[in-house]
């Protein structure tokens, strides 16, 4: 009999879309619950270790904007797929700005006049979603203005924080189109909220190696790829591949701490990385927390992602930074890689309104694949 750890399927895409839109969840809530602790806060109130587990958490922890937001992602691109899947061609843009809108309304802050208003969906009625979760400030005040942000005519022109990235995971579970157009339908969406381009830059990036993901390419080859992208854009924002490189160096075997298993602490993280307020540092510590537990090249037995999912986020959010966007994006890379196979159980009975984030995955399912 042979020795050898049983490899895992490919998961299928039905899965990985709903492992990444629930992970993301899992991550963002754990994260949620220190978000604005410092690490030795996080200490003192859970160990040495800090945030390992939700059964540390009394009650669980709710899920923050990050998830309201992706929800809202995955609204706005069913809804032009929809258009489209009738015959009918959509702004898809658009329609994301349109559910973006729509989610602002939950948070009780108004538009001008000259706003367009919205027809009301599905996900309109969901009251999980209705909670004011410690909102971004760029994506209250750009989408405020009413006006709809672009490229060439950006809303918050100076701002980069994460708001970007960690709604911008939907953009890579649409299949069967293009990279280029997964990175463009992101960064343009990117714009409505945030005019900087290190901001579009980075939630491009983010939703390319989900896109990556999705196809099947390993966690390591994946994040090469996206690493190469960035390094080729003809604006290439100095930043965002600066946090990339380091990312991919601190958690690449031939580093001897990565090699010995000896993670980086908290403090070095944000020393290496960053806090990740800022899209590029979010995205940074998140895919470092992803890669440095990985298994030696991606070949992890069947079963063993949940193991790699809860070590992997823990990681992500105990830091003292913005520990719900990096535990977001971080669970959102490791569903769309595993699949719904990584989600540990018994985290997945803390998750709040499970059924809300299965809906969305189920329509995005319903337009694209089915």
């Amino acid at each position: 009999m042979s020795t050898e750890p049983s490899r895992r399927t490919a998961p299928t895409p039905q899965s990985r879309i709903h492992g990444c839109l629930l992970g993301g969840a899992l991550g963002d809530s754990l994260g949620y619950a220190v978000e604005f602790d410092d690490i030795s806060t996080i200490r003192s109130r859970f160990g040495p270790a800090g945030l390992q587990d939700f059964s540390a958490l009394d009650g669980g922890s709710h899920f923050s904007d990050d998830t309201q937001m992706t929800l809202y992602t995955v609204d706005g691109l069913v809804e032009a797929l929809e258009w489209a899947n009738d015959g009918t061609a959509a702004d898809a843009n658009a329609c994301v700005w349109l559910a973006y809108l729509r989610w602002l309304a939950t948070q009780g802050v108004p538009v001008p006049p000259s706003a367009p208003a919205p027809q009301p969906r599905w996900i309109d009625g969901q009251a999980a979603l209705k909670h004011r979760r410690a909102p971004g400030n760029a994506c209250l005040s750009g989408l405020a203005t009413g006006e709809m942000g672009t490229v060439y005519r950006p809303v918050n022109p100076d701002s980069k924080g994460c708001g970007t990235v960690m709604r911008s995971a939907p953009f890579g579970l649409v299949p069967h189109i293009p990279a280029e157009a997964v990175y463009k339908l992101s960064s343009d969406a990117a714009s409505l909220t945030h005019g900087h381009r290190s901001a579009r830059q980075s939630a491009g990036t983010f939703s390319l190696l989900i896109h990556a993901l999705m196809d099947g390419r390993s966690l390591h080859e994946a994040a090469g790829y996206i690493l190469d992208h960035a390094r080729g854009q003809k604006d290439a924002e100095p930043a965002l591949i600066d946090r990339l490189e380091r990312a991919v160096h601190l958690a690449s075997p031939t580093v001897p701490e990565a090699a010995m298993r000896r993670l980086l602490s908290p403090e070095d993280l944000v020393r290496e990385l960053g806090e990740g307020w800022v899209a590029e540092e979010a995205l940074a510590v998140a895919l470092y927390a992803v890669l440095a537990t990985a298994a030696p090249r991606d070949t992890a037995a069947a079963g063993a992602g949940a193991a790699h999912f809860r070590e992997a986020v823990a990681l992500a959010v105990n830091h003292s930074g913005d520990s719900d966007s990096t535990g977001s994006i971080a669970g959102n890379i490791l569903g769309a890689f595993y699949g719904e196979e990584c989600l540990p159980a018994e985290w997945l009975e803390f998750l709040e309104a499970p059924e809300v984030i299965r809906g969305m995955a189920g329509q995005l399912v319903a337009v694209t694949i089915a």
